[in-house]
């Protein structure tokens, strides 16, 4: 099905249930917080400024030139920095909007950001236009590396409600965004319908951002309030996953490939039968590695299973490998992420033990086939991001925002 997309992009806003911190395991997930130089400084708990220091969210990405760029959320100003020395110091920094408290700085929202080998960087991030928790996707671009932006614009020109974009960046240049779109419900309602969630909606430009094609539904029942996931396969098209809202209002995780023919069938990656009405605000994570094995984790407090787990695919998600839990039955587990290449693959984590959050990895060289044993990497007993995973070419990094210890870029190992 599709839609049409404002040239300029115009973006409208999506309704997502509750935002704020999700209580996990009946713990309150917080978000992290940091600005200015990267190094880590002592902040309090409450942080006024802008910068990279008071910042709840931030998302890195390497430029083809090897420099860091680094969106950031603060306060309800959106930035962006750049820095050549791996995360120590900020070079310089940009604001592209100020929005306050309208800005969406749910526990599963952040700005989104890639660069092409031409220097044209691209922004997309979500506020909220109204009470109702209605959003609105806004991006910017910058076509000398990041120095300067344009002003953000509406990417979808539609009055209902658009929220979480997922940014990919191809090789050939052109830009995937996917984000949770809410016209179909808010059709549904002027009818007098009610229609739970949201839709998975996406779309790509080939001018860095200029234009955009006519948008499409990938999936048109979706869990409204969860980030999407997003990899290329080999053959450079996107896979997603994202969580589905199955018959019966079971809420689980699938998985889709973006072909050129459009979305191909929508896989289911676990039976959990999670039924809830709820908003778990606990997006998924995937990678693909080069053999095209689809590797996923996900958060889940289904019938069948509860925590954070991991499965894969040989066959573009058509069957996933069992679930395997991620870290102790009894672990405070949350925000896994994953990262592949070739044939290695890298998992992240987040566990708090009732003082620490504490950020664990572990490795497989193998295409997931076997993994090491869980290893610490960082710890921090304040507010703190969730761990991300970046890539300096063969070079894996933990990307991790934290209140108290500062912006910790944390190189984890090389491609074998």
């Amino acid at each position: 099905m599709k839609f049409h997309l404002h040239s300029s992009f115009r973006l409208a806003v999506l309704s997502a249930l509750f935002v704020g911190v999700l209580s996990l395991h009946g713990r309150v997930e917080a978000q992290m917080d940091h600005s200015r130089p990267m190094a880590a400084v002592k902040q309090k708990d409450v942080c006024q400024g802008s910068g990279l220091d008071c910042a709840n969210a931030a998302t890195p990405f390497f430029s083809s030139d090897g420099k860091l760029l680094l969106a950031w959320n603060a306060n309800g100003v959106v930035s962006v920095g750049q820095s050549s020395d791996l995360g120590k110091t900020l070079a310089s920094s940009v604001k592209i909007a100020e929005h306050g408290k309208s800005l969406d700085t749910g526990s599963d929202a952040r700005p989104q950001i890639v660069a092409d080998k031409q220097d044209n960087v691209f922004l997309a991030y979500a506020f909220f236009k109204d009470s109702n928790w209605n959003a609105q996707i806004n991006a910017a671009r910058s076509t000398d590396g990041g120095n300067t932006f344009s002003s953000p614009v509406s990417l979808v020109q539609d009055g209902s409600s658009q929220r979480f974009p997922s940014v990919l960046i191809r090789p050939d240049n052109s830009i995937f965004i996917s984000w949770i779109d809410k016209r179909l419900v808010a059709a549904a309602k002027q009818s007098g319908v009610k229609r739970l969630g949201g839709s998975i909606a996406y779309s790509f430009s080939s001018d860095g951002g200029k234009t955009f094609q006519a948008e499409q539904f990938a999936n048109e029942s979706t869990c409204e309030c969860c980030r999407i996931s997003g990899a290329l396969d080999p053959q450079n098209q996107p896979v997603i996953v994202y969580r589905a809202i199955f018959p019966g209002g079971i809420r689980d995780q699938a998985s889709q490939v973006i072909s050129a023919r459009g979305a191909e069938p929508v896989r289911r990656v676990a039976d959990d039968e999670w039924k809830t009405d709820a908003c778990p605000h606990h997006g998924p994570s995937i990678a693909v590695s080069g053999s095209g094995k689809l590797h996923v984790a996900w958060y889940t407090q289904g019938g069948k299973r509860s925590g954070v787990f991991y499965a894969n695919s040989s066959n573009q998600g058509l069957s996933y490998s069992k679930p395997a839990r991620i870290g102790a039955e009894g672990a405070n587990v949350s925000r896994p992420y994953l990262l592949a290449l070739g044939q290695q693959v890298w998992l992240t984590w987040k566990e708090f033990n009732g003082t620490y959050s504490l950020v664990y990895m572990k490795q497989s060289a193998d295409d997931g086939k076997t993994w090491s044993a869980p290893q610490l990497i960082s710890k921090t007993n304040g507010y703190s991001d969730h761990p991300l995973l970046v890539n300096k070419r063969d070079a894996v990094f933990l990307s991790w925002l934290t209140r108290n210890d500062g912006y910790q870029l944390i190189k984890l190992g090389q491609q074998q």
